[in-house]
């Protein structure tokens, strides 16, 4: 497991590509951040592809060319400030970003790195287009965001490997974030898969003292309890999570998902309702509305939904 200290650091011949690329140019902050988003993205400098899993540090993503949300974050910060430039973490903690797995959930926030320059803030975002959200980004630390590659590690440690490897990354993302409620939530994945129960429970309701409306942990919870038995305690969570779902268009949103992925394209267009219905400025729920109006063959409700959805997505590229 790499030391924090390594997580961010430069190999010298990325250090010295980009002094050749980006800082000898010369000019304002502005034109440095210009050729600094055309080095990671061009493939004369960088050339960076998108791969959601790859949670690496910034000398991994170098030599594979990949970067998740979390990776190309601390690439993107680190090189920026090596060029000079004000940068910084930032995440969105109100997006579509967990995981369900044989009834279990893990919880991962987004984020994306933010670039001050005078009294403009700039935003570089690999993912920006495979998310919703309707919260703006929140600066963080660099301690959380580290806490934040430790976490996301540790969950993808558990999926395809035991928990002993993924053991040492929750543990310090819980040094680094102790107050993180996500982190807590998986750290109760992982004591489960380990066969301590009681531990896992404890985890869980660490995470819900932290967030009371933890969903990843409140799943989790009402799933062991369901396991376990355990009716009284499974009922009182499970009432809390649906009260949290009832509210929760990006919940919605995933319900309507998976019933278009199951061809039953009526429920699909009652659950992007509510998605609506609960925040009307996510132009995904129309797109996704549109296709279900026209498998169901409303092709004037199909036309109507896609137009609104063109006026938000041209409302978001403006800003």
């Amino acid at each position: 497991m790499p030391r924090p200290e390594q997580v961010m650091a430069l190999p010298p011949e990325l250090r010295t590509q980009l002094q050749a690329q980006v800082i000898d140019g010369g000019g304002s902050r502005r034109s440095r951040l210009e050729r600094l988003a055309g080095f990671l993205f061009k493939k004369t400098g960088l050339g960076m592809e998108y791969a959601v899993d790859a949670t690496y540090t910034v000398e991994q993503a170098y030599r594979t060319r990949k970067a998740n949300c979390l990776t190309f974050t601390l690439l993107t910060v680190a090189l920026a400030r090596e060029a000079g430039l004000d940068a910084y973490g930032q995440e969105l903690v109100d997006v579509v970003s967990w995981r369900a797995e044989r009834d279990i959930v893990y919880g991962f926030n987004h984020v994306n790195a933010g670039i001050l320059i005078g009294q403009s803030h700039y935003t570089i975002d690999v993912a920006r287009d495979l998310l919703v959200a309707r919260s703006p980004p929140q600066r963080i630390t660099d301690k959380h965001l580290l806490a934040l590659y430790y976490n996301n590690r540790a969950a993808e440690l558990l999926v395809g490997a035991s928990p002993a490897v993924a053991d040492p990354y929750m543990a310090m993302a819980l040094q680094l974030a102790p107050h993180y409620p996500s982190a807590w939530a998986n750290a109760g994945v992982l004591s489960l898969r380990k066969g301590d129960r009681a531990t896992a429970e404890r985890d869980y309701l660490k995470a819900l003292a932290l967030d009371p409306e933890n969903s990843s942990a409140l799943v989790n919870l009402v799933t062991l309890y369901r396991d376990g038995g355990e009716e009284a305690k499974r009922a009182t969570y499970a009432r809390r999570l649906e009260k949290i779902q009832a509210k929760d268009p990006y919940f919605a949103f995933v319900q309507a998902e998976g019933a278009a992925r199951e061809g039953d394209y009526e429920a699909a267009a009652q659950h992007y309702r509510q998605a609506i219905r609960l925040y009307d400025k996510e132009p995904r729920f129309f797109t996704g509305l549109a296709h279900a109006y026209q498998q169901l063959g409303k092709e004037r409700a199909a036309e109507s939904a896609l137009n609104r959805a063109a006026t938000l997505g041209r409302s978001t590229a403006g800003n």
